[in-house]
């Protein structure tokens, strides 16, 4: 190939590159340009009440009743399953399925849901129509073994979860509340009426998964996500509004994956109290 035709090449390669760095750093600056965040894209007050002893008390009753087929909690379900083989080994998934609607859950960071145009289980951008949400028991099998077993509620993990080797032998034992994990802890500001503080949800005695921080008005203070115990992506504070709207007051970058190291946080974006856009740095 001749020299002029590879210095062409690369020449409208770089091109490209940059061209798409610049677009994607001018949405950035766009969505960096105010505060005000959508108040459907992030709850704005805390959950009312976890963990509720109550429902527990009336799933037991519910157990007790007859049961009727395919039906969990109360909801009628389908029953549905996923087939994959890879490297010699087939990869089964059996579960159920709903199209019931729910008050979804904003502070949970997982939801399974079933995607049936690709026959495949998904966990991130669940929205009523485009997918049913899993519902009732669930078995992942390896070669025909079961290797993990345990109960969804409106896409949220529920109840105990177990997982096994390929001997099934039990390797793992854990307890759900309607996707929390039953070690996660709770801060209150005041113990009589529960105004909660913090929202950190713990698995195997470390941080995993979103983290909340709230105002004593219980409007959102801070967000962030835990992975194994270190923050990762990106952390936002907000102005307390009295919970007329979200307004972003800071965000902080911190690692994308956990123990990564020479990664020093730094704040990305700064906002005043009306969302004017103060400070930014780019990456």
């Amino acid at each position: 190939m001749k020299p002029l035709t590879l210095f062409l090449l690369f020449f409208l390669a770089g091109s490209h590159f940059l061209l798409g760095q610049t677009v994607l750093n001018d949405q950035k600056a766009k969505e960096d340009s105010t505060g005000l965040v959508s108040s459907f894209l992030l709850p704005t007050v805390a959950p009312l009440l976890l963990f509720d002893e109550e429902k527990v008390k009336e799933e037991k009753k519910e157990k007790k009743k007859k049961t009727r087929k395919n039906t969990f909690f109360g909801v009628k379900t389908r029953k549905g399953n996923t087939r994959r083989s890879l490297r010699g080994q087939e990869f089964i998934e059996l579960f159920y399925y709903t199209d019931a609607s729910s008050n979804s859950n904003p502070y949970l960071r997982d939801r399974y849901w079933y995607d049936s145009k690709e026959r495949i289980i998904r966990t991130q951008g669940y929205t009523k129509g485009q997918g049913f949400l899993l519902h009732g028991p669930y078995q992942r099998l390896v070669n025909q073994t079961v290797v993990e077993r345990g109960m969804f509620y409106y896409g949220s993990k529920h109840q105990t979860w177990l997982t096994f080797d390929g001997d099934n032998v039990l390797q793992d034992k854990a307890r759900y509340e309607e996707g929390w994990p039953k070690e996660s802890r709770i801060t209150y500001f005041n113990a009589v009426n529960k105004a909660i503080e913090k929202l950190i949800p713990i698995q195997y005695g470390l941080a995993e998964g979103n983290f909340y921080h709230f105002y004593e008005n219980q409007q959102v203070a801070v967000t962030g996500e835990y992975r194994f115990g270190e923050k990762v992506g990106l952390w936002t504070e907000y102005w307390n509004t009295n919970n007329t709207q979200a307004i972003r007051k800071r965000e902080i970058q911190y690692q994308e994956n956990p123990y990564t190291k020479n990664f020093r946080p730094y704040i990305r974006a700064e906002w005043d109290k009306e969302g004017k856009l103060i400070y930014r740095k780019d990456p």
